[in-house]
């Protein structure tokens, strides 16, 4: 699969603030990536330095393998800041306004509108528009063009549900073209919702990287349970990937490091001589995920 961006060992520093700490992670085409962390973990840094908004102070990067140039910049879309259009114009004069700036045509306008759905508010004076709908108008401004990549910074921040839904359902429409679509975020729900694959960042160093459907196939815990509980205890400890345990008069809870089927352990304690009267399986979700490496790492 192509490597749409490549980050390597990037660094920025602020004074005595350590903004980006030696990051390297790479999106492929067609992802929907997610870099995922607390306010003040480097993802808006990250995200400027990618557009050559700031300069890094070590490490580089490349755009569709090649370094960053004027071509690789015409293929790239973005919404870095609060969206910021001329109130008193309408949607269409607006990104006409845009589409001077790029150097593009007009013809790409009325796509974008029905694409973010606000063809039928084309006429509207933009200041006019909820939050939601401006924002909307901005993602719009990005498309123009038809880039391959789409980077947004906190896309649903001060958005109402309404508005959040609105921004997921478009942001999901628009990865189904076939765009590689980068989205910076705080927000563990969207980015569980959204991302194929996510980076989370602390304090500007990267604690984990890879596809959002691996994270939440790690199993957490299994509740166990057998006639024999002292067996079950000591078999538990010589399961491959065995983590820690809580145990019960009744019932214990195995922690594993790596994912486990629940048919093979029942088949394990079965040849063990353990028949189990109880067995449950319970998730770790994204955000449990996130917390975890948040505390393995403060």
């Amino acid at each position: 699969m192509e490597t749409v961006l490549s980050i390597s060992n990037i660094s920025k520093r602020y004074g005595k603030i350590q903004a980006v700490n030696d990051l390297s992670l790479d999106v492929k085409k067609g992802q929907v990536f997610g870099i995922l962390g607390p306010n003040g973990s480097g993802k808006t840094t990250t995200l400027s330095i990618i557009l050559e908004l700031i300069k890094s102070n070590s490490g580089s990067f490349q755009w569709f393998g090649k370094a960053p140039s004027n071509e690789s910049r015409k293929r790239i879309g973005s919404v870095i800041e609060s969206p910021n259009f001329f109130p008193y114009l309408n949607p269409v004069i607006n990104l006409k306004i845009v589409a001077d700036i790029k150097d593009l045509d007009y013809t790409d306008i009325d796509r974008v509108l029905k694409l973010t759905g606000l063809y039928d508010r084309r006429k509207s004076r933009f200041k006019t528009f909820s939050f939601g709908m401006k924002q909307r108008l901005a993602v719009a401004s990005a498309l123009l063009g038809n880039p391959d990549v789409l980077i947004l910074d906190e896309p649903t921040n001060g958005l109402d549900p309404q508005g959040i839904a609105h921004i997921r359902e478009l942001i999901l429409l628009i990865a189904g073209q076939g765009t590689t679509i980068i989205i910076a975020s705080h927000l563990l729900d969207e980015v569980q919702k959204i991302c194929s694959h996510v980076a989370v960042l602390n304090k500007g160093r990267k604690l984990f990287d890879g596809k959002v459907s691996e994270v939440l196939a790690i199993s957490d815990s299994f509740e166990l349970s057998a006639r024999n509980m002292e067996a079950l205890t000591q078999a538990v400890k010589s399961y491959p990937g065995f983590q820690s345990m809580t145990p019960g008069d009744e019932k214990i809870q195995v922690y594993f490091n790596e994912v486990i089927r629940p048919d093979e352990l029942n088949q394990f304690f079965f040849q063990q001589g353990i028949s189990l009267t109880h067995l449950s399986e319970r998730k770790r979700s994204l955000e449990q995920h996130f917390l975890e490496l948040l505390h393995d790492n403060a």
